[in-house]
C-alpha cells in the first residue's frame, strides 16, 4: 500500500518524511523542539533571508498584494518587470531571449512536450531528474535512454534514434543535466555536443543545480565547461540558488518564441505574481553584483568533501557543491544512524533509501550553502567520523535487535 516510499508513511511521516523544520531559513533551524544545523536546505548563496530579498519582498507586497498581476501572461498577466528579468536572465545565461516559468518542474515538463511531435526521437540520460521522466512519458514518439554520462551509450542511443528520425522525418532532442543533483557529478556538456559532428540533434540541460553556483559568473555549468553557444536549450530554476519559485528557460529567440505561443503549462496559467518577480529582480541583481557568496559557498563545499574524503567517507565522483556521502547499510540501519545524527548531534541532513538508490547502499546527502560556517563544517565532520565508527562496529544493527 502507498507505493515504493508511501509504504514507508506509517514510521517515517513526520520525522523522515515531511519533516517541519521551523524559524528562520538558516543553516540552524528548529526540528522536534531542538536545535538543528540543516544540510538539507537549496538555498546555495543564502539569499532566502538576505536582508534587502527580504525588504524587497516585503515592498513588493505592499505594493502590488499576491494576485497582480490577474491572469496568464498571454491574456492579461504580462508585465514590465516580467519582461526585464526574462532579458537580463537571457544575457546572464548566453542566449538571445527567456521565458518565465511558473514552476520549475512543471516548467520542464512543458518544454519537453512543447519541443517534440510525435515524428521525434527524444535521447536522454538515464539519472535525468523526475521532471525530465515525467516530460519523456508525454512524448507520443519514441525515446531511447543512454547510461549515464556514458559517452559511448549515449553515441550508440543516437546513432538509433538518427535512423529512425530519418524514417519519420523528424528531430532528434537529447536531454541532459548540468549538474545531476543526486550524486553532484557534471553532465559531460562538452562531449555530448562534439557528438554534433557526427548526429544532427539539439540539447536541451536542466541546470537547475548549476545557474548561480557554476562557471566564473555563476551563469552556469555551460559557462563552467566553456560551452555556452553549444547548449540550444538552457533550463535554470528560481528555487535553488535564488531561494524563490518558478523558473526560466533559454535559447535563440526562434525557439522562445515558439514556446511563449505553445507551452500549455503557462498558457493555461495564472502569471508569476508581481512580488515574486520583484523579489526575483532583486535575488538575480545579488547573485550578479556579490561573487563573495559563491566563493562563501565554494569554500564551504570543498571544506566539507575534502574533510569527509580525509575521514574515509565514499562522496561518489561529485565534482560540485553537492555532496554525498555513501553508507553501506540496510534501511533499518539507515533510519538509526539518521536518528542519532539528529538526536546525538542535531545534525539535519536528507537521508535516501531503496527505490531511489540501490537496495544496500544509504545516500546521506548534504548541501552546502553560503550562509554556512567552517564552524558548522566542523561540527559535521566530528558527527560523521561519530557515526562512522558506530556504523562500522554494527551499533545501529545492535539498537534495532535491541529495540526488536
Amino acid at each position: 500500500m502507498g507505493g515504493p516510499l508511501g509504504q514507508h508513511q506509517k514510521w517515517s511521516h513526520g520525522y523522515f518524511s515531511y519533516p517541519k523544520l521551523e524559524g528562520e531559513i538558516a543553516p540552524h533551524m528548529q526540528f522536534n523542539g531542538k536545535e538543528h544545523l540543516v544540510w538539507s536546505l537549496n538555498n546555495y548563496l543564502g539569499l532566502a533571508n538576505h536582508p534587502e530579498v527580504r525588504e524587497a519582498d516585503a515592498k513588493a507586497a505592499a505594493d502590488y498584494g499576491m494576485a497582480y498581476p490577474m491572469g496568464a501572461r498571454m491574456m492579461s498577466g504580462n508585465s514590465i518587470h516580467h519582461e526585464e528579468l526574462e532579458n537580463g536572465l537571457a544575457e546572464f545565461v548566453g542566449k538571445e531571449a527567456a521565458f518565465l516559468l511558473n514552476y520549475g518542474y512543471q516548467g520542464m515538463v512543458s518544454i519537453i512536450d512543447s519541443l517534440v511531435t510525435r515524428n521525434d526521437v527524444i535521447v536522454y540520460d538515464a539519472e535525468s531528474h523526475a521532471c525530465i521522466i515525467d516530460g519523456v512519458r508525454l512524448h507520443m514518439g519514441k525515446r531511447f535512454v543512454y547510461q549515464h554520462n556514458d559517452l559511448e551509450s549515449c553515441e550508440k542511443q543516437l546513432e538509433r534514434a538518427t535512423r529512425l528520425a530519418e524514417q519519420t522525418g523528424g528531430g532528434i532532442l537529447l536531454i541532459t543535466e548540468g549538474v545531476f543533483g543526486m550524486s553532484g557529478a557534471q553532465g559531460k556538456l562538452n562531449e555530448i555536443i562534439d557528438l554534433k559532428k557526427k548526429f544532427d540533434f539539439r540539447i536541451l540541460v536542466d541546470d537547475a543545480h548549476g545557474f548561480g553556483t557554476m562557471g566564473p559568473t555563476g551563469a552556469g555549468t555551460h559557462e563552467a565547461q566553456g560551452c555556452v553557444e553549444g547548449v540550444d536549450v538552457y533550463f535554470g530554476t528560481f528555487a535553488k540558488s535564488m531561494a524563490g519559485i518558478g523558473g526560466f528557460v533559454a535559447a535563440d529567440r526562434q525557439i522562445i518564441d515558439y514556446l511563449r505561443y505553445n507551452m500549455r503549462s503557462q498558457i493555461f496559467a495564472k502569471a508569476l505574481p508581481m512580488p515574486m518577480v520583484i523579489g526575483l529582480k532583486k535575488r538575480f541583481e545579488l547573485l550578479k553584483a556579490k561573487p563573495e557568496l559563491r566563493e562563501q559557498l565554494w569554500q564551504i563545499s570543498t571544506t566539507l568533501q575534502n574533510g569527509l574524503r580525509a575521514r574515509g567517507f565514499d562522496l561518489g565522483v561529485t565534482n560540485t557543491m553537492v555532496t554525498p556521502v555513501y553508507l553501506k547499510g540496510e534501511l533499518y540501519e539507515a533510519t538509526a544512524l539518521t536518528r542519532d545524527l539528529r538526536e546525538q548531534w542535531g545534525i539535519f541532513c536528507s537521508i535516501v533509501v531503496y527505490p531511489v538508490i540501490p537496495k544496500g547502499l544509504i545516500l546521506l546527502r548534504l548541501i552546502p550553502t553560503a550562509a554556512h560556517s567552517l564552524e558548522d563544517v566542523q561540527r559535521t565532520l566530528d558527527a560523521y567520523s561519530a557515526m562512522g565508527e558506530k556504523l562500522k562496529a554494527g551499533v545501529y544493527s545492535k539498537k534495532v535487535a535491541e529495540a526488536q
